[in-house]
């Protein structure tokens, strides 16, 4: 039995490099990986911008309406705006994005992924930092108008700053979720970076050595990226201090 697992070993590791050759050197199908990387960073990142945008705007009108009673219509429609966005999955909002909305419209296959992952994004982000928000005492708003604040100033120089340290782990775990929700672009035809994996496999038949390197890629990106979140959360205790 043992010899056995030896030979298999043996034999995988022998065939390794011919099926490396193949799946990445031939034909530099590589650049399947690279340029579908590359996407998926851009789409990422552009996203994150939308969501962090639409999600300080929601929360401080949702937190405004629930301490003070106003701007309820647009409390309202933020409600709505909430409740549609984090119904149907990503992948649905996706698709009636682009076959739907700009169905008739000659647009960027980026452009359409960009607004679909950074509007869903934005109604999660919205809940994050309206907790943030509220769970800093009211005595810190009333100190800040005592001093002669607006609300507005009040909520950018006293409540904004301790809430974003607060859901700062909430908000580096959404934008890990973001990056990973990105993979469900092919299903627009967009060449993003699983579903470069995807066509290498469809072109070598073999689905081990792409997907696997899929798979590390996306580790090796969350990976770097949680490193820059806690290192931005120690530098926030250290400003705390």
């Amino acid at each position: 039995m043992f010899n056995q697992i030896i030979m298999k070993v043996q034999e995988f590791f022998a065939d390794f490099g011919h099926r490396f050759y193949i799946n990445f050197i031939k034909e530099d199908r590589w650049k399947y990986l690279t340029d579908g990387l590359l996407v998926t960073l851009l789409i990422t990142f552009l996203s994150v911008l939308i969501g962090i945008v639409l999600g300080f705007v929601v929360a401080l009108i949702r937190s405004t309406h629930d301490r003070t009673g106003k701007l309820t219509f647009f409390n309202f429609l933020c409600n709505v705006y909430l409740t549609v966005i984090r119904g149907p999955p990503v992948v649905v909002q996706l698709l009636i994005i682009y076959f739907v909305i700009f169905g008739s419209v000659d647009i960027n296959k980026i452009v359409v992924a960009v607004i679909a992952f950074g509007i869903n994004s934005g109604a999660y982000v919205a809940e994050i930092i309206r907790s943030g928000i509220m769970s800093i005492p009211d005595g810190q708003l009333e100190a800040g108008r005592s001093l002669g604040f607006t609300y507005m100033q009040t909520m950018r120089y006293i409540i904004l700053p301790q809430a974003v340290r607060n859901v700062l782990p909430a908000l580096g775990n959404e934008f890990i979720v973001l990056l990973k929700e990105t993979s469900v672009s092919g299903y627009i035809a967009l060449q993003d970076l699983t579903k470069g994996g995807d066509i290498i496999r469809s072109r070598t038949y073999d689905a081990f050595m792409p997907l696997i390197a899929v798979a590390v890629i996306y580790l090796l990106m969350v990976m770097i990226f949680e490193y820059f979140v806690k290192k931005l959360e120690r530098r926030l205790q250290n400003a705390r201090r």
